[in-house]
Protein backbone atom coordinates (compact mmCIF):
# COMPACT_ATOMS: atom_id res chain seq x y z
CA UNK A 1 0.00 0.00 0.00
CA UNK A 2 1.51 3.41 -1.25
CA UNK A 3 0.62 6.50 -0.16
CA UNK A 4 1.50 7.66 -3.89
CA UNK A 5 -1.60 6.07 -5.00
CA UNK A 6 -3.52 8.73 -3.50
CA UNK A 7 -2.39 12.19 -2.78
CA UNK A 8 -2.11 13.17 1.08
CA UNK A 9 -6.54 20.10 -1.04
CA UNK A 10 -13.88 24.80 -19.56
CA UNK A 11 -13.20 28.17 -19.13
CA UNK A 12 -16.80 29.84 -19.31
CA UNK A 13 -15.30 32.30 -21.96
CA UNK A 14 -12.86 32.56 -24.62
CA UNK A 15 -11.73 36.20 -24.52
CA UNK A 16 -10.41 37.35 -27.47
CA UNK A 17 -6.15 37.92 -27.19
CA UNK A 18 -6.45 41.91 -28.60
CA UNK A 19 -9.19 42.82 -26.61
CA UNK A 20 -6.62 42.70 -23.55
CA UNK A 21 -7.49 41.91 -19.95
CA UNK A 22 -10.70 42.49 -18.66
CA UNK A 23 -12.01 42.15 -15.05
CA UNK A 24 -13.69 38.98 -14.15
CA UNK A 25 -15.18 36.72 -11.03
CA UNK A 26 -13.23 34.72 -9.09
CA UNK A 27 -12.26 31.37 -11.02
CA UNK A 28 -13.93 32.27 -14.12
CA UNK A 29 -10.07 34.12 -15.63
CA UNK A 30 -7.89 32.07 -18.32
CA UNK A 31 -5.22 30.34 -16.54
CA UNK A 32 -1.98 32.35 -16.39
CA UNK A 33 1.65 31.52 -15.52
CA UNK A 34 0.88 32.56 -11.80
CA UNK A 35 -1.95 30.27 -11.63
CA UNK A 36 0.30 27.54 -13.19
CA UNK A 37 2.56 27.94 -10.73
CA UNK A 38 0.02 27.84 -7.90
CA UNK A 39 -1.12 24.29 -9.68
CA UNK A 40 2.54 22.88 -9.65
CA UNK A 41 3.18 24.48 -5.85
CA UNK A 42 -0.30 22.42 -5.18
CA UNK A 43 0.15 19.15 -6.41
CA UNK A 44 3.79 18.71 -5.30
CA UNK A 45 2.46 19.33 -1.60
CA UNK A 46 -0.55 16.71 -2.06
CA UNK A 47 1.56 14.35 -3.80
CA UNK A 48 4.77 14.48 -1.31
CA UNK A 49 7.44 15.49 -3.94
CA UNK A 50 10.36 13.65 -4.92
CA UNK A 51 11.11 12.46 -0.95
CA UNK A 52 7.67 11.20 -0.93
CA UNK A 53 8.47 9.23 -3.74
CA UNK A 54 11.37 7.41 -2.31
CA UNK A 55 9.74 6.74 0.95
CA UNK A 56 7.15 4.83 -0.83
CA UNK A 57 9.41 2.96 -3.27
CA UNK A 58 12.48 1.81 -0.34
CA UNK A 59 10.57 -0.17 1.36
CA UNK A 60 9.35 -2.51 -1.43
CA UNK A 61 11.99 -2.25 -3.04
CA UNK A 62 14.48 -3.65 0.35
CA UNK A 63 12.00 -6.09 0.60
CA UNK A 64 12.28 -7.97 -2.76
CA UNK A 65 16.21 -7.28 -3.14
CA UNK A 66 16.89 -9.05 0.03
CA UNK A 67 14.00 -11.84 -0.35
CA UNK A 68 15.88 -12.81 -3.92
CA UNK A 69 19.35 -12.61 -2.28
CA UNK A 70 18.06 -15.31 0.53
CA UNK A 71 14.09 -15.93 0.16
CA UNK A 72 13.78 -15.20 4.04
CA UNK A 73 10.51 -14.23 4.21
CA UNK A 74 11.06 -12.93 7.62
CA UNK A 75 14.53 -11.19 7.81
CA UNK A 76 12.87 -9.29 4.27
CA UNK A 77 9.63 -8.24 5.93
CA UNK A 78 11.03 -7.16 9.28
CA UNK A 79 14.13 -5.00 7.10
CA UNK A 80 11.44 -2.93 5.34
CA UNK A 81 9.18 -1.95 7.99
CA UNK A 82 12.11 -1.37 10.35
CA UNK A 83 13.62 1.13 7.00
CA UNK A 84 9.89 2.38 6.93
CA UNK A 85 9.75 3.18 10.68
CA UNK A 86 13.51 5.17 10.68
CA UNK A 87 11.87 7.31 7.22
CA UNK A 88 8.99 8.10 9.39
CA UNK A 89 11.22 8.97 12.35
CA UNK A 90 13.83 10.74 10.44
CA UNK A 91 10.82 13.25 9.17
CA UNK A 92 9.69 13.28 12.50
CA UNK A 93 13.22 14.82 13.97
CA UNK A 94 13.25 17.37 11.10
CA UNK A 95 9.65 17.98 12.23
CA UNK A 96 8.44 18.28 7.94
CA UNK A 97 4.96 16.60 6.88
CA UNK A 98 4.95 12.97 8.43
CA UNK A 99 1.67 11.97 6.32
CA UNK A 100 3.53 10.34 3.19
CA UNK A 101 5.87 8.53 5.38
CA UNK A 102 3.38 7.51 7.98
CA UNK A 103 1.34 6.16 5.00
CA UNK A 104 3.77 3.92 3.70
CA UNK A 105 4.51 2.91 8.09
CA UNK A 106 1.13 1.29 7.76
CA UNK A 107 1.26 -0.22 4.57
CA UNK A 108 4.68 -2.07 4.94
CA UNK A 109 3.25 -3.80 8.07
CA UNK A 110 -0.56 -4.55 6.67
CA UNK A 111 2.29 -6.34 4.44
CA UNK A 112 4.14 -8.19 7.06
CA UNK A 113 1.25 -9.21 9.49
CA UNK A 114 -0.65 -10.37 5.90
CA UNK A 115 2.28 -12.28 4.88
CA UNK A 116 3.34 -13.59 8.34
CA UNK A 117 -0.29 -15.07 8.82
CA UNK A 118 -0.03 -16.68 5.51
CA UNK A 119 3.13 -17.92 5.63
CA UNK A 120 3.48 -16.40 1.22
CA UNK A 121 6.02 -13.87 0.58
CA UNK A 122 3.70 -12.95 -1.91
CA UNK A 123 0.91 -11.96 0.48
CA UNK A 124 3.22 -8.86 1.54
CA UNK A 125 2.12 -6.94 -1.68
CA UNK A 126 -1.61 -8.51 -1.29
CA UNK A 127 -3.01 -5.63 0.82
CA UNK A 128 -1.06 -2.37 -1.50
CA UNK A 129 -2.71 -3.78 -4.71
CA UNK A 130 -5.83 -4.66 -3.18
CA UNK A 131 -6.12 -0.97 -1.71
CA UNK A 132 -4.86 0.07 -5.11
CA UNK A 133 -7.73 -1.35 -6.87
CA UNK A 134 -10.44 0.17 -4.01
CA UNK A 135 -8.62 3.31 -5.01
CA UNK A 136 -9.73 3.02 -8.47
CA UNK A 137 -13.00 2.54 -8.39
CA UNK A 138 -13.52 4.88 -6.10
CA UNK A 139 -11.74 7.68 -8.56
CA UNK A 140 -14.24 6.30 -10.92
CA UNK A 141 -17.11 6.33 -8.82
CA UNK A 142 -17.22 9.30 -7.49
CA UNK A 143 -16.78 10.70 -10.41
CA UNK A 144 -19.79 9.20 -12.14
CA UNK A 145 -21.52 10.51 -9.39
CA UNK A 146 -20.22 14.32 -9.72
CA UNK A 147 -17.96 14.61 -6.82
CA UNK A 148 -14.67 13.40 -8.16
CA UNK A 149 -12.47 12.28 -5.36
CA UNK A 150 -9.30 14.28 -6.78
CA UNK A 151 -11.45 17.71 -6.36
CA UNK A 152 -12.42 16.44 -2.97
CA UNK A 153 -8.66 15.94 -2.07
CA UNK A 154 -7.43 18.51 -3.54
CA UNK A 155 -9.97 21.08 -3.28
CA UNK A 156 -8.64 22.27 0.39
CA UNK A 157 -4.88 22.45 -1.04
CA UNK A 158 -6.13 25.16 -3.21
CA UNK A 159 -8.36 26.77 -0.74
CA UNK A 160 -11.05 26.15 -2.75
CA UNK A 161 -13.00 23.15 -0.47
CA UNK A 162 -16.07 22.55 -2.88
CA UNK A 163 -17.12 25.60 -4.36
CA UNK A 164 -15.98 24.12 -7.99
CA UNK A 165 -19.08 22.17 -7.81
CA UNK A 166 -21.64 24.26 -8.25
CA UNK A 167 -19.89 27.84 -8.76
CA UNK A 168 -16.73 26.54 -11.01
CA UNK A 169 -18.03 23.98 -13.88
CA UNK A 170 -14.73 24.26 -15.48
CA UNK A 171 -13.08 23.45 -12.97
CA UNK A 172 -15.50 20.69 -11.89
CA UNK A 173 -14.76 19.03 -15.46
CA UNK A 174 -11.06 19.15 -15.14
CA UNK A 175 -11.02 17.24 -12.02
CA UNK A 176 -13.54 14.92 -13.59
CA UNK A 177 -11.07 14.40 -16.50
CA UNK A 178 -8.31 14.12 -13.24
CA UNK A 179 -10.14 11.62 -11.38
CA UNK A 180 -10.84 9.40 -14.71
CA UNK A 181 -7.01 9.60 -15.73
CA UNK A 182 -6.21 8.38 -12.20
CA UNK A 183 -8.77 5.78 -11.67
CA UNK A 184 -7.60 4.38 -15.23
CA UNK A 185 -4.30 4.14 -14.75
CA UNK A 186 -4.86 2.95 -11.18
CA UNK A 187 -7.17 0.11 -13.13
CA UNK A 188 -4.31 -0.93 -15.62
CA UNK A 189 -1.65 -1.04 -12.74
CA UNK A 190 -4.22 -3.84 -10.91
CA UNK A 191 -4.65 -4.91 -14.10
CA UNK A 192 -1.11 -6.13 -14.65
CA UNK A 193 -0.06 -7.26 -11.34
CA UNK A 194 -3.29 -9.36 -10.02
CA UNK A 195 -2.48 -12.04 -12.75
CA UNK A 196 1.07 -11.79 -12.11
CA UNK A 197 -0.19 -12.59 -8.06
CA UNK A 198 -1.57 -15.70 -9.39
CA UNK A 199 0.97 -16.73 -11.94
CA UNK A 200 4.52 -15.45 -10.90
CA UNK A 201 7.24 -16.24 -8.32
CA UNK A 202 7.36 -13.53 -5.25
CA UNK A 203 10.16 -12.16 -6.71
CA UNK A 204 9.13 -11.84 -10.30
CA UNK A 205 5.75 -9.72 -8.72
CA UNK A 206 7.75 -7.95 -6.67
CA UNK A 207 10.32 -6.50 -9.35
CA UNK A 208 7.51 -5.71 -11.43
CA UNK A 209 5.96 -4.09 -9.10
CA UNK A 210 8.82 -1.95 -7.59
CA UNK A 211 9.03 -0.95 -12.08
CA UNK A 212 5.28 0.46 -11.93
CA UNK A 213 5.88 1.99 -8.43
CA UNK A 214 7.14 5.29 -9.77
CA UNK A 215 5.76 5.90 -13.79
CA UNK A 216 1.86 5.30 -13.53
CA UNK A 217 2.17 7.88 -10.48
CA UNK A 218 4.31 10.58 -12.94
CA UNK A 219 1.85 9.87 -15.71
CA UNK A 220 -1.32 10.28 -13.47
CA UNK A 221 0.48 13.57 -11.83
CA UNK A 222 1.55 14.82 -14.96
CA UNK A 223 -2.43 14.44 -16.82
CA UNK A 224 -3.96 16.31 -13.43
CA UNK A 225 -1.26 18.97 -13.84
CA UNK A 226 -2.44 19.49 -17.34
CA UNK A 227 -6.23 19.49 -16.62
CA UNK A 228 -5.83 21.76 -14.13
CA UNK A 229 -3.38 24.27 -15.65
CA UNK A 230 -6.12 24.24 -18.83
CA UNK A 231 -8.79 24.79 -16.39
CA UNK A 232 -10.54 28.48 -14.13
CA UNK A 233 -8.54 29.65 -11.46
CA UNK A 234 -9.81 28.07 -8.11
CA UNK A 235 -11.85 30.39 -6.21
CA UNK A 236 -10.29 30.72 -2.65
CA UNK A 237 -13.26 30.73 -0.50
CA UNK A 238 -10.98 31.37 2.75
CA UNK A 239 -10.23 34.64 0.86
CA UNK A 240 -14.26 35.29 0.82
CA UNK A 241 -15.05 34.36 3.79
CA UNK A 242 -12.53 37.16 5.15
CA UNK A 243 -13.42 39.51 2.99
CA UNK A 244 -16.96 39.17 4.09
CA UNK A 245 -16.22 39.15 7.80
CA UNK A 246 -14.27 42.28 7.48
CA UNK A 247 -16.77 44.02 5.13
CA UNK A 248 -19.76 42.96 8.13
CA UNK A 249 -16.62 44.14 10.79
CA UNK A 250 -17.29 47.47 8.95
CA UNK A 251 -21.01 47.94 8.81
CA UNK A 252 -21.32 47.42 12.30
CA UNK A 253 -18.39 50.09 12.72
CA UNK A 254 -20.65 52.41 10.52
CA UNK A 255 -23.70 51.72 11.73
CA UNK A 256 -22.30 51.98 15.33
CA UNK A 257 -21.13 55.40 14.50
CA UNK A 258 -24.43 56.69 13.20
CA UNK A 259 -25.84 55.82 16.65
CA UNK A 260 -23.39 57.48 18.44
CA UNK A 261 -23.76 60.60 16.47
CA UNK A 262 -27.94 60.55 16.76
CA UNK A 263 -27.23 59.84 20.58
CA UNK A 264 -24.66 62.85 20.58
CA UNK A 265 -27.34 65.20 18.75
CA UNK A 266 -30.59 64.11 21.08
CA UNK A 267 -28.53 65.06 24.22
CA UNK A 268 -27.86 68.44 22.30
CA UNK A 269 -31.40 68.75 21.86
CA UNK A 270 -32.76 67.19 24.89
CA UNK A 271 -31.93 71.06 26.70
CA UNK A 272 -33.43 72.97 24.33
CA UNK A 273 -36.33 70.66 23.57
CA UNK A 274 -37.53 70.97 27.79
CA UNK A 275 -36.54 74.54 27.74
CA UNK A 276 -39.84 75.04 25.19
CA UNK A 277 -41.54 73.08 27.19
CA UNK A 278 -41.54 75.18 30.48
CA UNK A 279 -41.65 78.29 28.43
CA UNK A 280 -45.06 77.02 26.77
CA UNK A 281 -46.36 75.92 30.03
CA UNK A 282 -45.83 79.50 31.58
CA UNK A 283 -47.71 81.07 28.67
CA UNK A 284 -49.92 78.47 29.21
CA UNK A 285 -50.85 79.32 32.73
CA UNK A 286 -51.68 83.21 32.57
CA UNK A 287 -54.83 82.17 29.90
CA UNK A 288 -56.08 79.20 31.52
CA UNK A 289 -56.61 81.89 34.75
CA UNK A 290 -58.25 84.04 32.38
CA UNK A 291 -60.52 81.87 31.08
CA UNK A 292 -61.55 80.58 34.41
CA UNK A 293 -62.49 84.26 35.62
Amino acid sequence: MTSHDRPTTDADADPDASAGPSPAPPGQGVPGAADRQVTEAALFEAFGGVRGMVETVVPGLLFVTIFTINKDLHISAIAALAVSVVLAAVRLVRKDTVKHAFSGVFGVAFGVVFAMMTGNAKDFYLPGMLYTLGLALAYMITTLAGVPLIGLILGPVFKENLSWRTRNPGRKKAYAKASWAWGLILFAKCAILFPLYWWADTTQLGWVLIALKIPPFLLAVYLTWVFLAKAPAPIDVFAEMEAKEKAEKEAEERRRGEREVLDRAADDLYPDLVSEAVAEGDDERPRRARHRR
